[in-house]
């Protein structure tokens, strides 16, 4: 089997030759350390700080010759994903940056009074204040707002490249869109209040922007990619941040209805969701998830368990905590490869990885133990 024979015969249910292997992502210190340099490869805050200063085609460039020859160095990885952060999705050509006022080493402010700030411990920078996300909800204008605006095809860019070298050899994960897995107006805590005392004027929008999702499908889903990743989270490691009835009376039949828009187009659906997603996992069986991918141990969800119930709805996909990549020892590494590699051996339904990502911050010794065992336990 090639690696889209092996990742297709999983998720329909077929025993395949052996274990397929991937990740949601490989951030850029592990991607630096195996390519000998330094790479805007997942540098999500380095690579943003290039778009705002103009230098777009010199940060699409290393996304598409250091990704290309990262994947062809690890070239057991059978799943290629091209739709997370700063690995997929670029600025088109010749777009205006724009850029945020640099107020001190780690902060800037935009012209909308935004403030963004690096984070050590992420590699990223995000918006720390925003002014504008305590307006109010207003439907009428957000639903004025929800139209469909045909992609700049430049934006497909590092994609496309993938595609063209991986397309026939690998199973690539596209993107979409807009993922309509859930959504909150406003700002976080503002988003669930308008959630819990509007529900029925969130549902209104969140249908309007499905079907504008739908519409834009024939353009993100791009020729040779085998299937999408959807990457929202609604859960933090004690459960669901809304309650599973909430989420069945507004956002259930519109994520059903998106899932149904993307394999229409032949794509298989594989579903990220960190944190503890077990009160609503039998309603992922209804939207029609063909994977559970990210599936968090340290949240108390135990994939082995997760298998047994629901192995004729959906794959898992995971095994190793990024915990223990990240903090833990070689040896904690080796038990969890193991762990995993002995309760999937010659079943299907089953894709080796992470419980999230080969996250900033993962020790090289523990990724090449990882991969050193799972190569070893997997002949």
């Amino acid at each position: 089997m090639n690696s889209i024979e092996r990742v297709e015969a999983v998720l329909n249910n077929q025993i395949p030759d052996r274990i397929p292997l991937g990740f949601f992502a490989i951030d850029s210190d592990i991607a630096s350390r195996i390519l000998g340099r330094e790479t805007y490869w997942r540098a999500k805050a380095k690579s943003k700080i290039a778009f705002w200063q103009g230098r777009r085609d010199e940060v699409v460039q290393s996304w598409i010759n250091d990704g290309i020859e990262l994947y062809k160095k690890l070239d057991i990885i059978d799943i290629i994903p091209v739709c997370v952060s700063s690995a997929g999705i670029c600025p088109p050509r010749n777009y205006d940056p724009n850029p945020p006022r640099q107020v001190d080493e780690n902060t800037w402010i935009d012209k909308q009074g935004k403030v963004y700030r690096y984070s050590p411990i992420t590699m990223d920078i995000t918006v720390v204040e925003d002014p504008t996300a305590n307006n109010n909800f207003d439907l009428k204008k957000a639903l004025r707002d929800c139209e469909m605006v045909k992609p700049d095809e430049s934006i497909f860019e590092v994609i496309d490249a993938f595609m063209e070298e991986f397309g026939e050899s690998k199973f690539v994960l596209g993107t979409v869109a807009k993922e309509m897995f859930w959504y909150r107006p406003c700002s976080f805590e503002k988003g669930l209040m308008e959630l819990v005392t509007r529900p029925q004027d969130v549902k209104t929008l969140f249908q309007a922007m499905v079907e504008d999702a739908c519409e834009l499908d024939r353009y993100y889903a791009r020729p040779k990619q085998s299937g999408v990743l959807l990457a929202g989270d609604i859960a933090h490691n004690s459960g669901p941040m809304i309650s599973p009835k909430l989420y069945r009376e507004v956002f259930l039949e519109g994520f059903k209805k998106r899932i149904e828009s993307i394999k229409s187009l032949n794509q298989f659906v594989i579903k990220h969701m960190c944190g503890n997603n077990l009160p609503i996992l039998d309603m992922m069986v209804e939207a029609g998830i063909d994977c559970y991918q990210s599936v968090q141990e340290s949240a108390g969800v135990d994939i082995i368990k997760v298998h047994e119930k629901y192995s004729n709805d959906f794959a898992v996909w995971g095994g190793v905590q990024v915990e223990h990549l990240v903090s833990g020892t070689t040896e904690d590494v080796k038990r969890d490869v193991e762990r995993v590699m002995n309760a999937f051996r010659n079943k299907s339904k089953y894709i080796f990885g992470t419980s999230h990502s080969v996250a900033v911050g993962t020790r090289y010794d523990n990724f090449m133990t990882m991969m050193d065992e799972f190569q070893r336990m997997n002949q």
